[in-house]
């Protein structure tokens, strides 16, 4: 027996309306949910900490989440797990005609390109053969599918990325900038009224949007450059509540004015010469150097 034909003989005994485990015989799609989502970010936690064996269990927890959904929809007689790896198997091959065809080998570039074309083409087939009497249209778009859990700046981004397939994106930066400045105008205009926080957030939501074209026009993207600089954060104001802890102050008992002098006092530590500030990078067997 594989591993993974072991993994598949363990869902269907917790499973089991009889002698499996209460708990996973309750669960759901929707239940089940929120835990594939909260396994998908764990495992990119993993790989930005470096963390070589964390991001092996990791990627077992994502594992048995496709096992979970897949074994529930058996039992419901939609599909199997061979039927999730017949899926993509099929659509790697439909999408790498390069590899397993015969288109002629080409750049990175040119191969993106394809394969965003050959993706649009699945959507459209999928728009065509919905039945008539459901609510969605069957007129295709490029933002089809664009699913709505996504973290929003991700979102943002593939729907920009969707889009820019059709021409419909910035070509130079400095135009991608100088929508962020003109959406920064929008929003300081709002500063009149603060009380008006539909608008607010419209404006503000702008902002973001242009900052998320502005990172795609210079390949950049905006989840991962969110995430360091909320790292980056963590990692300053940690030693900032120890600087003002060394002088005697305590958490919350610090002045702005305190803050922001230790602040300072952080950054000018990161910032001194001979200071690596990069994120540690793994030897060979996975440990932070």
């Amino acid at each position: 027996m594989t591993p993974v034909e072991h993994l598949l003989t363990i869902m269907v005994r917790l499973r089991d309306p009889d002698r499996g485990c209460p708990w996973d015989v309750e669960q759901t799609f929707d239940t089940i949910a929120p835990y594939t989502l909260e396994e998908a970010y764990e495992v990119v936690d993993a790989i930005e900490r470096r963390d070589v064996a964390a991001l092996k269990d990791e990627l077992g927890d994502l594992l048995l989440q496709v096992v979970f959904h897949a074994r529930m929809a058996s039992e419901a007689g939609l599909f199997d797990f061979d039927d999730v790896a017949r899926s993509i198997a099929d659509k790697l091959v439909r999408r790498h005609p390069h590899v397993f065809g015969d288109a002629e080998q080409r750049d990175s570039a040119r191969q993106t390109l394809e394969w965003e074309q050959t993706k649009h083409a699945e959507r459209r087939e999928r728009a065509l053969a919905r039945p008539p009497d459901t609510n969605e249209s069957s007129l295709d778009s490029a933002l089809d599918d664009v699913p709505l859990a996504l973290p929003a700046l991700k979102r943002a981004a593939k729907m920009q990325k969707r889009v820019a397939a059709q021409g419909f994106q910035w070509s130079d930066p400095r135009d991608a900038l100088a929508k962020v400045r003109e959406e920064l105008e929008e929003l300081t205009g709002e500063f009149e009224d603060l009380t008006e926080k539909n608008r607010l957030e419209d404006e503000l939501g702008d902002v973001l949007f242009a900052v998320v074209a502005l990172g795609r026009t210079l390949d950049v993207d905006a989840e991962t450059a969110l995430r360091r600089a909320t790292a980056k954060f963590e990692r300053r104001y940690r030693r900032l509540e120890g600087l003002i802890a060394a002088d005697g102050v305590g958490n919350g008992g610090a002045s702005l004015e305190t803050l922001l002098a230790a602040w300072a006092r952080v950054k000018a530590e990161e910032t001194a010469p001979g200071v690596d500030d990069r994120e540690p990078q793994p030897d060979a067997a996975g440990r932070s150097e």
